[in-house]
């Protein structure tokens, strides 16, 4: 499974939900909160080419946007294979 890496806030219901999809699919994922380091929040900025709001996700690398965009990618049936090696 390809790395999967989420850039998030304790209070963000956005970032709960991509979680709880993620966790029900059991991926692991990396979780850098953006609320207590700054730093952190600029990589995401930067990687996200330009978007601030969280949850910003990435699979293998690629930035593949937000809750609604991970959403999308499983209603569609294309995350399983995004996911894969």
């Amino acid at each position: 499974m390809k790395n999967v890496e989420i850039y998030t806030t304790p209070i963000c219901g956005f970032c709960s939900a991509a979680k709880r999809l993620l966790n029900s699919k059991n991926v692991a994922f990396d979780e850098t909160n953006v609320m207590i380091n700054p730093a952190a929040k600029a990589e995401m900025i930067q990687r996200a080419n330009g978007s601030r709001t969280v949850p910003q996700i990435f699979i293998g690398g690629e930035h593949i946007g937000g809750c609604d965009d991970l959403h999308a990618l499983e209603h569609a049936g294309k995350l399983d294979a995004m996911l894969a090696k």
